[in-house]
């Protein structure tokens, strides 16, 4: 099942606070990007995180899933509900990733 289109314009509205959030398409479904270095992945309606250590510890009852086959597991995020809270998985991630 792919993304759709509400789904994604659901989540971005949920990051809008968030400066330079943007999105790619790509085969039926999304790359989430956070001052332009990829932070998730949008698939088949569900926000996956690239893993950390910090994200990791930030989530109540973590979750890893693979969004296709030969994928790596990432963190899935389940209660994209809490725009504060998924903002703040968001700026984690890529302070991790990008900002050692």
């Amino acid at each position: 099942m792919a993304t759709t289109k509400d789904y994604l314009q659901y989540l971005l509205d949920q990051l809008s606070d968030l400066e330079d959030i943007s999105y790619r398409h790509m085969m039926w479904e999304y790359i989430l990007y956070y001052h332009w270095k990829i932070v998730g992945w949008i698939y088949d309606n569900r926000l996956l995180l690239k893993p950390t250590d910090k994200v990791k510890e930030m989530i109540n009852e973590l979750e890893m899933q693979i969004p296709y086959p030969w994928a790596k597991p990432m963190i899935y995020v389940d209660n994209v509900d809490n725009s504060d809270y998924v903002q703040g998985l968001i700026v984690e991630t890529y302070n991790v990733l990008y900002w050692k």
